[in-house]
């Protein structure tokens, strides 16, 4: 199995977290491994059998499970929850199976079937969480799961629009020609070649503290990771199982970073302002980085995170 114990990343992202939030000997999360389809997922979790919900969390396209135990499941379970951080296939320290080439439909699948396993093993209720690009995974994993309580995402991006692209990648070339471009790849069989997600993406907006940025862009587990065509291709196009005029799965929270320079709030708006069957909340987080590392931006996520769910749960 292998583990975040000997990995060196993480422990230096912690050290521009507030010092509450540092993993220790006495505090940190469990590692589990969890075989789906012939990849060794790995999990951080922090079981509690005594907790009323589940929380369920993925990580961006720039992250990995370690970085999200730190800033929400960690502070979360303290809170009384059990919570379980994904490292998705190709990121952080889960094995893929050298036979798949992962796409982004694998990732939604995967979420979903992770919901199934944990109900099979009780029927508490679950809740989504999705730092960055997982965000918007929540959603999609919900509109195919359909069996979740609630959402918390901290965008909602649909990268279909050309309104996104044009945003969130590095310039123009790659929402309007990189993109399709590894959609050809993909059909003609090159769909396992892989490219910096740095090259086509804003990764240098990820966080707003340069050193904190140089730690995480060194990760090949997080933001310094390459992806294939397939991924970048699937990612970028894929299609919800319920499209946000018609999505009646659960509630949503938004947690929007305050100083978000790669995705700010408008572009949320985009899908969230076309939900009406369900309610929709929108925090925001004081001095917030794309990825919050800033303490007002983390004590408003925790505190946003935990009114929704004891909210939902009625407690």
């Amino acid at each position: 199995m292998t583990t975040y114990q000997n990995q060196q990343a993480w422990k230096d992202f912690q050290t521009f977290l507030p010092k509450e939030l540092h993993f220790t000997s006495d505090y940190e999360p469990n590692e589990e491994i969890w075989n789906w389809k012939e990849n060794k997922i790995h999990l951080d979790t922090f079981r509690n059998k005594n907790a009323k919900a589940k929380i369920i969390c993925f990580h961006g396209v720039g992250s990995n499970a370690r970085q999200i135990s730190m800033i929400f499941a960690g502070p979360m379970a303290k809170e009384g929850f059990e919570t379980i951080s994904v490292d998705m296939p190709t990121y952080g320290v889960t094995k893929v199976n050298p036979q798949m080439t992962i796409s982004y439909d694998d990732w939604v699948q995967c979420g979903s079937d992770l919901i199934d396993a944990e109900l099979e093993k009780d029927n508490r209720p679950i809740f989504l969480y999705g730092l960055s690009a997982g965000g918007m995974e929540t959603y999609h994993v919900a509109s195919k799961n359909k069996k979740v309580k609630g959402i918390i995402g901290m965008t909602f991006l649909d990268q279909r629009k050309s309104q996104v692209r044009l945003e969130t990648t590095n310039n123009a070339f790659w929402a309007k020609i990189g993109v399709p471009l590894a959609g050809i790849q993909t059909k003609i069989g090159l769909g396992r070649r892989k490219m910096k997600l740095s090259t086509s993406s804003k990764m240098w907006a990820s966080v707003n503290n340069k050193r904190c940025l140089d730690v995480l862009l060194k990760d090949e587990t997080s933001a310094g990771i390459s992806v294939t065509m397939k991924f970048i291709h699937s990612y970028m196009n894929y299609q919800p199982d319920i499209e946000p005029k018609d999505f009646n799965i659960c509630p949503i929270l938004l947690t929007q970073p305050e100083k978000d320079k790669w995705s700010p709030l408008h572009l949320s708006d985009l899908v969230l302002d076309n939900i009406s069957k369900v309610k929709v909340k929108k925090v925001i987080l004081r001095n917030g980085s794309h990825f919050p590392i800033e303490k007002e931006a983390l004590e408003d996520l925790h505190e946003a995170s935990l009114n929704f769910i004891k909210r939902e749960l009625k407690i």
